[in-house]
């Protein structure tokens, strides 16, 4: 047998030889691309270390040398006796912010005083003031004598004398409150779980309000205006059947178009006008005088019109009168002179619009 090898086991053996070198190959080139990949991951995580951290590690193995800094000697400084010290004055008293009030105070009243500038320094309105010194004042904001003590409510409301049969429920609907609103004031010092308040204990009402008693005692006016024919007083008169028909066209009754005192309020139904005593005062529409003289009640000399047309006007406090009880008067005649007479603290000129038994506010019909 011959040990020859024949041509096709010489090609097989070829095959052989040739698919081991190829998977050979296959083998190598696998782990060079293996290393490869491993080789790029290690790149990309140590170049995603922060940069701070390479840089310390490098510090901490080649440390650099200490460098030494040079100093310089700074110019000697002499203060002068103004930078030494701070003068302050000290105070004896303690300011509290007004806002800060929870208590009641008194004020005596100065010569000057009126209700309207009590009320803007204590920063509480006017009728705050009036409801807590209804014994005094009886709703009147005109007549302040210098020396009266009135009592300063710390916030608007009623500051209220506690009587023996009041509830809380029945107070505070009173005066338009609430029961929580008094009970948590806190100079009222009452225990929220059970507010007992002893009788004659005066008690804040925060909010609270009432309805103001006109301090005015209205006067009668003439048949044309809807009342009386003839009013009650020493400048009263029988009126005549006819007169003088004003244009409702009313013009300001003195030289001054501004106020000195009060405006038109619900207690104060007519507006006080800057004037000095012995200023002429005018009508201020035609009409018929139906009173001219003294009369009770707080508007001391006085001069009414009936403007014959459902309107009337009144001039009060007057120091002089220049016309008479029935007399018919143009618009613009002088009818007295400015004054202080009856309740009044300074000269001014308290006037007041009337139509049809109601009270108009001055403004309505005198323009601003």
């Amino acid at each position: 047998m011959s040990l020859e090898k024949t041509a096709p086991e010489k090609a097989t053996e070829g095959r052989k030889k040739t698919s081991a070198g190829k998977g050979k190959v296959l083998f190598y080139f696998s782990w060079a691309a293996t290393i490869l990949v491993v080789v790029i991951l290690v790149l990309v995580l140590f170049k995603g270390l922060p940069f701070s951290l390479v840089k310390a590690n490098a510090g901490t193995t080649n440390p650099p040398e200490a460098v030494e800094i040079a100093r310089a000697e700074l110019p000697a400084y002499t203060p002068s006796a103004a930078d030494m010290y701070m003068v302050r004055l000290a105070s004896l008293d303690t300011t509290i912010p007004k806002d800060s009030r929870r208590s009641a105070v008194k004020y005596t009243v100065q010569p000057g005083d009126s209700i309207f500038s009590i009320s803007k320094e204590y920063n509480i309105k006017p009728e705050t003031i009036l409801w807590a010194n209804y014994d005094l004042l009886n709703d009147d904001p005109t007549f302040l004598s210098p020396g009266w003590q009135l009592i300063i409510p710390p916030t608007d409301g009623i500051y209220y004398k506690w009587k023996e049969d009041d509830t809380l429920d029945a107070i505070a609907g009173k005066y338009k409150a609430t029961v929580a609103d008094i009970v948590s004031w806190p100079s009222n010092q009452l225990d929220v779980t059970h507010p007992v308040i002893p009788p004659d204990t005066y008690v804040m009402i925060p909010g609270g309000s009432r309805e103001i008693r006109s301090w005015i005692v209205p006067v009668a006016f003439s048949p044309r205006s809807g009342a009386n024919r003839e009013i009650a007083g020493p400048g009263g008169c029988r009126i005549p059947a006819t007169g003088f028909m004003g244009s409702t066209g009313f013009t300001w009754p003195v030289g001054n178009h501004f106020l000195s005192g009060f405006d038109f309020t619900s207690y104060h139904l007519g507006i006080d006008i800057a004037a000095a005593t012995g200023t002429p005062v005018y009508a201020s529409d035609s009409g018929t005088v139906v009173y001219a003289g003294w009369i009770d009640g707080g508007y001391g000399n006085l001069v009414e019109i009936d403007h014959n047309n459902g309107y009337a006007t009144l001039y009060a406090h007057l120091s002089a009168i220049y016309v008479s009880c029935g007399q018919n008067v143009y618009q613009g005649n002088p009818i007295g002179a400015a004054g202080s007479t009856g309740r009044s603290t300074g000269a001014h000129l308290h006037f007041e619009v009337r139509y049809n038994n109601s009270f108009i506010n001055p403004w309505q019909v005198l323009g601003y």
